[in-house]
């Protein structure tokens, strides 16, 4: 029988824990052979909030709030799987207002406990960057100050890339559309839809273009301006996992940091299974995808909505205030976690025809997307099983 994580926007639980969605629903799944396309005797699981528990996969079950010190210490190794080689061995640690979950093989537990440790503190200092979740993190201070002096690398580099994708899109990707998530999660709690003028408003203060980035000094433009990095974050997390874990030597792992991050294979030798929650069945994945050395990300209408009927949630056009209406969901697969994770985004806002041209963009990057209407399009090399 398939051993299931249950993941929405990316994260993972077992059996019937469930939290309520806020991003994306992703169904990880460890080995489809059983399975077929529908209904899937899971339910999904908010990307953001990553439950204490993660699925029973090859004997490694993992507990709540585990971390690789904690792995060590128990029974005097970390926890593996079978004791055939490679052993599986897993880490999690809590960033961005939720759980991040690894998983990778390796025959020397000495090994796997260095590279779990260090992925770990590497995930933690991105969180400690670019969290909204954490007041005293880099990206909070420059939204309350404006202006931030000699700023991490980290966001340096992660806004260099907001401003890339702003330009390649033409401004439908925009890192400061945070005044409108304000807006509308306000309203939402009121129990009220934001005027048309309370939209203006908030949306005046959406400009890529008057983000000043130097390694010396991130500036925003004007006053009330505020930026949110939830669509580049995990992905950019996701990568610099992958790249610790590789300079300690592991060459297969399944990171999920929001986003999905793969290399190598599984212990039979077959790629990384996962399925792709369906937007408007959340115990139904739309595919069945195969993974080894790329990242996958996906934005929908259904994670974070502001409406019961979905045409208002978390992903904005900076042109309009409102959200986009074409496409319910949007997966990128791509060689970074970075890309997969904007581009879905981007395509999101741009819409199918103007999103696929902007994966032209891309290099090695793959997409499926799912309309309102229910049809799908896909890339031709989109990794479906």
């Amino acid at each position: 029988m398939a051993q299931i994580f249950g993941v929405r926007d990316g994260h993972q639980v077992e059996g019937a824990e469930w939290a309520s969605s806020i991003r994306r629903r992703i169904l990880i799944i460890t080995a489809a052979t059983n399975l077929r396309r529908g209904t899937v005797g899971t339910a999904a699981v908010s990307r953001r909030r990553f439950l204490g528990t993660v699925a029973t996969i090859c004997g490694a079950a993992l507990r709540a709030g585990q971390t690789a010190e904690a792995d060590t210490q128990r029974a005097g190794g970390l926890q593996s799987g079978d004791r055939s080689s490679p052993k599986r061995y897993t880490g999690s640690a809590s960033v961005f207002g939720a759980e991040a979950k690894l998983i990778l093989l390796h025959d020397e537990e000495p090994v796997a406990a260095r590279a779990l440790n260090a992925a770990l503190a590497e995930l933690r200092e991105v969180e400690a960057v670019l969290s909204l979740y954490r007041p005293d993190s880099a990206v909070c201070r420059l939204n309350r100050e404006g202006v931030l002096s000699r700023p991490h690398p980290f966001l340096v580099e992660v806004l260099r890339k907001a401003q890339k994708l702003s330009e390649l899109s033409d401004g439908a990707f925009d890192v400061t559309v945070q005044p409108l998530w304000e807006l509308y999660a306000a309203a939402r709690k009121a129990g009220r839809v934001p005027e048309a003028a309370e939209i203006e408003t908030a949306r005046r203060k959406v400009d890529w273009r008057k983000v000043e980035v130097d390694p010396d000094r991130i500036r925003l433009g004007e006053r009330g301006m505020a930026i949110t990095p939830n669509a580049l974050a995990q992905g950019f997390a996701a990568d610099r996992v992958l790249a610790t874990l590789r300079s300690h030597s592991i060459r297969h792992a399944l990171v999920n940091t929001g986003e999905i991050g793969a290399m190598g294979r599984k212990e039979n030798g077959e790629p990384w299974t996962l399925g792709i929650q369906h937007p408007r069945r959340p115990e139904a994945y739309a595919a069945l995808v195969k993974l080894s050395e790329c990242c996958m990300a996906t934005s929908g209408d259904y994670a974070t909505a502001f409406s019961n009927d979905l045409l208002r949630h978390h992903i904005f056009d900076p042109a309009t205030g409102r959200s986009p209406q074409e496409l319910a969901s949007v997966t990128v697969v791509a060689p970074s976690g970075l890309d997969a994770d904007g581009a879905s985004t981007a395509v999101m806002v741009m819409g199918a025809k103007r999103g696929m041209k902007l994966l032209e963009s891309f290099p090695g990057a793959e997409a499926f997307l799912v309309l309102k209407d229910g049809r799908t399009i896909k890339t031709p090399r989109f990794p479906e099983t």
